[in-house]
C-alpha cells in the first residue's frame, strides 16, 4: 500500500506541475481514500472509466481528462453529478494531469506520439522540451502524403482524415496531440511539411491549403493514449501498487 498524497507529490515533481498555467485543475480532484493499493489509469474519466474503477477496486482514477475545466458549468447536476457520486460512494481518488502530461519530455503525449511513429524531436517552438507543447522534428522515413497516413493509422489504430497542402513529401513533422488544430500557423512559420495533431476544424481545410503544409487529424482520443498509461507504470515502477490502464474506445 502508498500514501496517496506522496504519489500525488512525486507526480507533480517528476511533471513540473506547478511551471503549468493550465485551464483546469491538476493533480487531486476529488478526494477518497489516503490509502492507495490499485491504481487505474485512462485518457478521459467517463462514466464508463469510472465504472471500471469500481469493478477492478481501484482506489485512484488517474486521468489526462479530468473535471472542473474553465468556463464549465458550477452546478453539480447531471451528468456531473453522476460522476463525482460514483467516485465519493467508492472512495474514489480521481487525479488529472493535463498540460504538463502534454508536455513532459519521457512521459508526455507528445514524446510518446513522436517515438511511436519515429519522428526525430529536435525542439518544441513555443519552448523548452519539458513545457514547451508543439513539437518539431524530422521522420525516420521521408513518405509521401498517402504513406504517412497509412503508417499514422498502422501506428495509432484510427484512419487520419488528411487535408494536402502541397505534393512535397513529408520530412520535417510537427505535432502536437489532442485538439491543437490552431496551431498549423506555428507549425508553418517553423518549416514544417506537415502538422499532426487530434482533432480538426473547419477553418483547418483553408489554413492548410493556403499556408501550404498538410495537416493530419490523428485523433484526440488516439494520439493521447500513450501518456497516461506511461505515467501510471512509472508510478507503479516506484511504489507498492497494481496499475491497470483501460482505454475507453473514442473515434474522436
Amino acid at each position: 500500500m502508498a500514501d496517496r498524497d506522496a504519489m500525488i507529490e512525486a507526480m507533480s515533481r517528476e511533471l513540473a506541475a506547478d511551471r503549468f498555467k493550465d485551464y483546469t485543475l491538476n493533480g487531486l480532484q476529488v478526494e477518497g481514500k489516503s490509502g492507495i493499493k490499485r491504481v487505474m489509469s485512462g485518457v478521459t474519466a467517463c462514466q464508463a472509466l469510472l465504472d471500471q474503477a469500481v469493478e477492478w477496486e481501484a482506489d485512484l482514477l488517474l486521468v489526462h481528462h479530468g473535471y472542473f475545466w474553465k468556463s464549465e458549468p458550477v452546478g453539480v447536476v447531471g451528468i456531473k453529478r453522476r460522476r463525482l457520486a460514483t467516485l465519493l460512494e467508492h472512495r474514489i481518488n480521481l487525479v488529472a494531469w493535463h498540460l504538463p502530461l502534454d508536455a513532459h519530455p519521457r512521459l508526455g503525449n507528445n514524446a510518446l506520439l513522436g517515438e511511436r511513429m519515429g519522428w526525430r524531436v529536435e525542439r518544441a517552438l513555443d519552448g523548452e522540451l519539458g513545457t514547451g507543447l508543439l513539437y518539431s522534428g524530422r521522420a525516420d522515413r521521408i513518405l509521401d502524403h498517402c504513406g504517412f497516413a497509412a503508417r499514422l493509422e498502422q501506428r495509432l489504430g484510427r484512419a487520419p482524415l488528411v487535408i494536402q497542402g502541397h505534393d512535397r513529401p513529408l520530412e520535417r513533422i510537427c505535432w502536437c496531440t489532442g485538439g491543437a488544430q490552431d496551431m498549423i500557423e506555428a507549425a508553418h512559420a517553423g518549416g514544417a511539411d506537415a502538422f499532426v495533431s487530434g482533432e480538426i476544424s473547419e477553418r483547418t481545410t483553408h489554413l492548410a491549403r493556403e499556408l501550404g503544409i498538410s495537416y493530419f487529424a490523428a485523433g484526440h482520443h488516439a494520439t493521447e493514449r500513450d501518456g497516461i498509461r506511461a505515467l501510471g507504470e512509472w508510478l507503479a515502477s516506484g511504489f507498492d501498487i497494481e496499475h491497470r490502464f483501460v482505454d475507453i474506445d473514442n473515434p474522436v
